[in-house]
């Protein structure tokens, strides 16, 4: 499963919010992954993995949930992993 999304945050996903971010994967329980359009995955759960994404204001990025996890589980992994991005006040 993935998601199409745009992230919002002004300074993008960079040192603070990246480590954010990635606790957040973390938390969630299953794999997640996260590229830019276009680009290899890397592991959102990863602070280095998503700082190397490059990710700022208006980066179009998609988040991919592990194919073997329950979709309920995946979505609204992908629900908390959306809203943290597209929440310009993080």
């Amino acid at each position: 499963m993935e998601r199409h999304t745009v992230v919002g945050i002004a300074e993008g996903l960079h040192a603070r919010t990246a480590a954010r971010f990635a606790r957040l994967a973390a938390d969630q329980g299953i794999a997640l992954r996260i590229s830019r359009q276009g680009a290899e995955p890397v592991d959102a759960a990863s602070v280095l993995g998503v700082m190397t994404l490059g990710a700022d204001a208006g980066t179009a990025v998609v988040l991919h949930a592990a194919d073997d996890a329950d979709p309920a589980t995946a979505a609204a992994a992908l629900d908390a992993l959306e809203e943290f991005l597209t929440d310009p006040g993080r």
